[in-house]
C-alpha cells in the first residue's frame, strides 16, 4: 500500500475518530477520551510508518505494535479496520458477546493485534521484550508502543525503560500520549510525573517532543527515531483528550463513558463535517 501523507492522513484519522465514537456509543461503554487523543499517532504508524500485511497479520517480518494503554482499543480497532485487517462493519461488535472486539486488545482473536494489553504499565515491558528478541534473532523489524501519561506513574514502566537503555534497543520507539488527564483528573494532581523529558534522558533514551496532532511533526519524529543509533526513542506527544469532539475535548469526565443519543448526534455531526471538509478541499 502506498504511504499516506498530509491531508490524506488527516482524513483517515477523522474517519477513525468517527468509527471509534460510533463503536463506544453502540456498545454503550468504552473509553472515548484517550482513544481520540491518540488516533493521529496510530494513523501515522499504520498508514505511513509500519511494515504490515493486513492479509497476513502474523507475517514474521512485520513491525510490531503494543497499545500499552489498552483501554483505548476503540482507536486501535478503528485504525486496524481502515487499514484492512478486518471489515469496518465489525466495529459494531465492539464489546459485544457476538464478537471478539473486547474493551482491551486481544491478540488471540483480533487480526493485527500483536499483544493483549489492559493492565497499565505492562505493555512497555512487552515491547522491550519484542525488540530484544528481534535483536537476538538478527531480525530487522521495528517495535512500537503507545503509553498514556497517567500510565507512567506505574513503576514497571521505568524498569522497562532501564532495560531498553541497557540493551541499546534502537529498534524500539515509544509514543507517550501526553493529554494531561486520566480517570481521576489531571495527571499533575493525581501523580505528577513531569519533567518527562528529563526523566527519559536520565534513563539514556533519545527524547523527542512534538504536537501529537501535527502529522508533519509525527512523521519527522518517526524518521528521527529510525535514524537514532544505540538508544531507544521516546516521543512525548502533547495531545488533547477527546480531540475532534468539542464537548469531549480537555474533559477528564470523558475518560471512560459513552455518549447518550443526543451527545452522539452532536459528535457524529462534528466528525462528519470534518471528513466532508477534508474530502472537498
Amino acid at each position: 500500500m502506498e504511504k499516506l501523507c498530509g491531508k490524506d492522513l488527516r482524513l483517515m484519522a477523522a474517519k477513525a475518530r468517527l468509527l471509534a465514537v460510533d463503536a463506544v456509543y453502540t456498545a454503550a461503554s468504552g473509553h472515548p477520551g484517550g482513544s481520540l487523543s491518540c488516533v493521529d499517532m496510530l494513523t501515522a504508524l499504520y498508514f505511513n510508518e509500519m511494515h504490515v500485511a493486513p492479509a497476513q497479520p502474523k507475517w514474521p517480518g512485520r513491525d510490531r505494535f503494543v497499545l500499552s494503554k489498552g483501554h483505548c482499543s476503540p482507536a486501535l480497532y478503528a485504525v486496524l479496520a481502515l487499514r484492512g485487517f478486518f471489515p469496518v462493519e465489525d466495529m459494531k461488535l465492539f464489546r459485544s458477546i457476538q464478537g471478539h472486539y473486547s474493551g482491551h486488545p486481544d491478540m488471540n482473536h483480533v487480526p493485527g493485534v500483536d499483544m493483549s494489553t489492559g493492565s497499565l504499565g505492562q505493555g512497555l515491558s512487552t515491547a522491550v521484550g519484542m525488540a530484544l528478541a528481534a535483536r537476538l534473532r538478527g531480525q530487522s523489524h521495528r517495535c512500537y508502543a503507545l503509553c498514556g501519561d497517567g500510565e507512567l506513574a506505574e513503576g514497571q514502566i521505568w524498569e522497562a525503560a532501564m532495560a531498553a537503555a541497557k540493551w541499546h534497543l534502537d529498534n524500539l520507539c515509544v509514543f507517550v500520549d501526553v493529554n494531561g488527564l486520566q480517570i481521576d483528573g489531571r495527571t499533575a494532581d493525581v501523580m505528577p510525573t513531569e519533567p518527562l523529558d528529563k526523566k527519559f534522558e536520565a534513563f539514556n533514551w533519545n527524547v523527542l517532543k512534538i504536537d501529537g496532532h501535527d502529522f508533519d511533526q509525527i512523521l519527522s519524529a518517526l524518521q528521527a527515531a529510525r535514524e537514532c543509533q544505540g538508544r531507544p526513542t521516546v516521543i512525548l506527544a502533547a495531545t488533547v483528550k477527546g480531540k475532534g469532539v468539542s464537548f469531549m475535548e480537555g474533559q477528564a469526565g470523558w475518560h471512560g463513558k459513552a455518549p447518550n443519543a443526543e451527545q452522539f448526534a452532536i459528535a457524529r455531526a462534528e466528525l462528519e463535517a470534518t471528513i466532508k471538509e477534508l474530502e472537498e478541499n
